[in-house]
């Protein structure tokens, strides 16, 4: 009966009270940064239409993102822009943005529930939970605000660097994304160590199918 917060309920049973779910948003995107966010919920917490964010419509998302913001005992959010990308490769630069969102929370968590793998060195109890945006409510809320966060810095993008479409595709590796860097090249949201990006500036567009071509070495569309 406990669903989607089993987890939760099960770790709670133990005498673990305070429980952050980590998750990121903006791996695979060709432009823009990677966003992290941490979230600890109540107990009893209810968030009706609760899911993976990649399973919401935008509208869903934004509505159950002012509910969570509401709800939560503590929110936090990390940052890693296009340069820091670039600097030390997604995976790590997600990593750092997690390690961020996760110090933000006061008062700290006894336990955090991570998506997918865990953080190296991260200094609080932590437990790796592949697919962890669909067993875990904690998990499904943070990844939530972290795609809503995302999406409304891509809406902002898109005025500072008007003409690639950043409101649209969120920098995601569509076609309209690839023929407008072949027009306009790239702009310094651009990830320059990804291979969509530097056959743009080579004046050529990437193979056939290259829509997750920036997530390949990723493991996910995030």
């Amino acid at each position: 009966m406990w669903g989607r917060w089993r987890i939760e309920q099960e770790l709670r049973a133990k005498g673990i009270v305070r429980i952050a779910g980590v998750d990121e948003a903006g791996r695979g995107p060709l432009a823009g940064p990677v966003v992290a966010a941490a979230v600890v919920l109540p107990r009893g917490c209810r968030l009706p239409g609760l899911h993976d964010s990649k399973r919401l419509t935008a509208a869903e998302r934004e509505r159950l993102h002012e509910l969570i913001v509401r709800r939560a005992t503590a929110v936090g959010v990390g940052f890693a822009d296009a340069k820091m990308v670039d600097r030390l490769n997604v995976l790590e630069a997600a990593r750092l943005a997690m390690r961020e969102a996760v110090e933000q929370l006061a008062p700290a968590p006894e336990l955090v529930l991570v998506d997918g793998w865990e953080l190296p060195g991260f200094p609080t109890p932590q437990v790796a939970i592949v697919g962890g945006d669909h067993l875990s409510g904690s998990i499904a809320a943070a990844s939530i605000v972290a795609k809503v966060t995302r999406d409304r810095m891509m809406e902002e993008l898109d005025e500072l660097h008007p003409g690639y479409g950043f409101r649209r595709h969120k920098g995601y590796s569509t076609r309209e994304h690839q023929m407008r860097l072949l027009e306009l090249g790239p702009c310094p949201e651009h990830r320059m160590s990804f291979a969509p990006v530097r056959a743009a500036m080579q004046g050529r567009l990437p193979l056939a199918g290259a829509e997750d071509a920036g997530a390949r070495a990723t493991g996910k569309l995030a």
